[in-house]
């Protein structure tokens, strides 16, 4: 008997509607009508023979059959999307020059880099791990082609907006806050910072009094510093170190703190083929990486 050749595009239906909760709302992504995307879940349950979603309150939940389709889906529209990078960078040669803030430069984007590399095996890639300052200023001095860091709200023509994404007070596992009203030790980038002005100005609107404890140039060395008990520091929840945790809104009778612009930034428009095909991989990865965290689409 001929074994069923799944679509993607009702596996792609399939994954969206799971990871935004409705599919309503993933009809209206990959501009569908509901009617379409529910015949593909049909056409999908008969493939596998199975039912593939339950009711969930008002909405869908993946069976456990559903969950093992959930699965292979989502490796096989990504083996997709690295089929159709392959194809079309086969061609592309020279190099790219890419900044990274680095709440990414560790953890966050070695997928999406690997992904480009074999795609695009003859480009490249110089990476720089940096202050979004530092990096918005190679920018304008020509020495980045793409850079993804935290906007200050600066005009910039060349850029994709990602989102907002909320800054929270960090602090290591198991540390002891100190009473609200007491001067609360902070660990924080030297100036000029956009993050230690943000959570200097809400600490003083709030009327809590507050000290530098630790301050430097490096993440890494910040973490350490909040990991040894040195004090808390402000950055937002992504590629925050497993010992690490974001305080929740009001622990410890701190203020809120707004959010971060994040933005990929380019020196130009057009950029040239390699690069262009780089930032492609980067917001489709970034995507699907953001959405937990993010609170707004620009």
């Amino acid at each position: 008997m001929r074994k069923p050749l799944f679509d993607l595009d009702a596996l792609h239906s399939f994954a969206s509607g799971v990871e935004l909760g409705s599919y309503a709302r993933a009809a209206e992504r990959l501009h569908r009508s509901t009617s379409a995307v529910s015949a593909q879940l049909k056409k999908l349950e008969e493939q596998a023979g199975a039912p593939i979603l339950q009711k969930d309150g008002r909405g869908l939940a993946p069976t456990p059959a559903g969950e093992i389709l959930l699965s292979y889906a989502r490796r096989l529209l990504e083996l997709n999307d690295e089929a159709v990078q392959a194809v079309r960078g086969a061609a592309l040669a020279g190099s790219v020059r890419l900044g990274l803030a680095e709440d990414f430069g560790e953890g966050m984007l070695p997928q999406a880099l690997g992904r480009f590399a074999r795609a695009c095996p003859e480009v490249h890639v110089e990476v720089r791990v940096g202050r979004s300052l530092d990096l918005r200023q190679a920018l304008l001095a020509g020495q980045l082609d793409l850079a993804l860091l935290w906007s200050d709200g600066s005009p910039w023509s060349h850029q994709d907006q990602l989102g907002r994404i909320p800054l929270r007070w960090i602090a290591a596992v198991g540390q002891p806050l100190l009473p609200h009203g007491q001067s609360l030790p902070l660990v924080l980038f030297d100036s000029p910072c956009l993050v230690r002005r943000l959570a200097c100005d809400a600490l003083d609107q709030a009327g809590q009094p507050w000290r530098i404890a630790v301050s430097g140039g490096s993440l890494a060395g910040l973490w350490s510093a909040v990991r040894a008990g040195l004090g808390i520091s402000a950055r937002t929840g992504l590629g925050l170190p497993p010992d690490l945790r974001p305080l929740a809104p009001g622990e410890g009778g701190l203020p809120p703190l707004p959010g971060l612009d994040l933005a990929l930034q380019r020196a130009q428009t057009p950029l040239p083929p390699p690069a262009e095909q780089l930032r492609r991989i980067l917001l489709e990865s970034l995507d699907a990486r953001l959405g937990d965290a993010q609170t707004a689409r620009s």
